[in-house]
């Protein structure tokens, strides 16, 4: 008995649903931002409130040109932004997407680690 299905119809549906190879390539480079538990400490802690290089830094215990570095790739994949005062620059959440990326990985993982219970 082989029942054989017809699936071409699902196919097309999902063929024109599929965003392009361009915007899946970004979306999953956007994703090995978040790779990063450095990156992620930096942007828990914007979430919580703007804060100055110095400041990262000794939150984190780690060097200023460290923190640096990892807020230069947020800030490329605009992920954080920047804002002068006087001589301080202070870096914040570029928008409330990137809120909503953490809090929904943070779900992810409670509800995963309550019904593994």
């Amino acid at each position: 008995m082989n029942h054989k299905h017809n699936h071409e119809e699902l196919l097309e549906h999902v063929r024109t649903e599929l965003p392009t190879d361009e915007l899946l390539c970004d979306l999953a480079d956007l994703y090995k931002i978040f790779g990063d538990t450095t990156r992620v400490k930096i942007l828990f802690a914007l979430a919580k409130s703007e804060m100055c290089v110095c400041a990262i830094a000794e939150l984190l215990g780690m060097t200023q040109p460290a923190i640096s570095h990892q807020l230069k790739i947020l800030k490329d994949s605009n992920l954080v932004g920047n804002r002068r005062d006087g001589k301080t620059i202070y870096y914040f959440l570029a928008d409330d997407h990137v809120t909503t990326i953490i809090a929904n990985g943070f779900e992810h993982l409670i509800e995963e680690r309550n019904n593994s219970k």
